[in-house]
């Protein structure tokens, strides 16, 4: 008899929850998340969706249930720089530039294979601006200036909230066009938007919270 092979999830969501002040934000949560998955957390204001994501990013404590990476307990230590998390706050340092933020964080999490600054930056929509400080930047020059860190780091799981949030038409697509490869490439990616959104790999995981 042919033994079936059993593909371990990527991360892994147990009766998951979390409590402000002995009050739960959202009901239970199970889910799975495999490499080369795009999953879209759905639900209205206040159902927890950020909350979600801050926490999977090891920025919140978790309430109650079970994390696990790769199969074993989430433990935030081990897997840094390998989980990424973009948000409101995008975590830019103001005084730098868009190539010297990416300087920074190349050096804290390393690069991934084949990626060059210059070339990226140019790529995300930032050229002419790669040694402006980011203080100076419009709030889309900003968002894309985090978006071309998000793809110049190694991370495989990608955590965006609001993603593309003050962004025009094409900065959209390009945040679609990043997830695209970024699966394609073996890596995972859960997605928080308020608006419709239409991912060019297909239909994602939905991922529903229930507050």
């Amino acid at each position: 008899m042919t033994a079936v092979r059993t593909v371990v999830p990527l991360l892994e969501a147990r009766a998951v929850s979390f409590q402000r002040q002995d009050e739960p934000v959202f009901a239970p949560l199970d889910f799975r998340l495999h490499e080369g998955e795009l999953a879209l957390v759905e639900g209205d204001n206040g159902s927890g969706k950020t909350t979600l994501l801050r926490m999977l990013a090891g920025l919140l404590h978790l309430g109650a249930g079970d994390l696990l990476w790769r199969g074993e307990a989430l433990q935030r230590d081990l897997c840094a720089g390998d989980i990424l998390f973009l948000g409101h706050q995008l975590g830019l340092k103001a005084d730098l530039s868009p190539r010297e933020n990416l300087r920074v964080a190349t050096g804290l999490h390393g690069t991934r294979e084949g990626m060059d600054s210059a070339s990226l930056l140019a790529e995300i929509g930032l050229r002419g601006y790669e040694d402006e400080p980011v203080r100076r930047l419009s709030a889309g020059q900003k968002k894309r200036a985090a978006l071309a860190r998000l793809a110049m780091l190694p991370a495989t799981l990608w955590l965006l909230d609001e993603p593309y949030a003050n962004l025009d038409r094409a900065g959209i697509a390009l945040v679609n066009d990043m997830l695209e490869r970024h699966t394609n490439g073996g890596g995972a990616a859960m997605v928080t938007s308020h608006g419709t959104v239409s991912f060019h790999g297909g239909e994602p995981r939905r991922i529903r919270m229930h507050g």
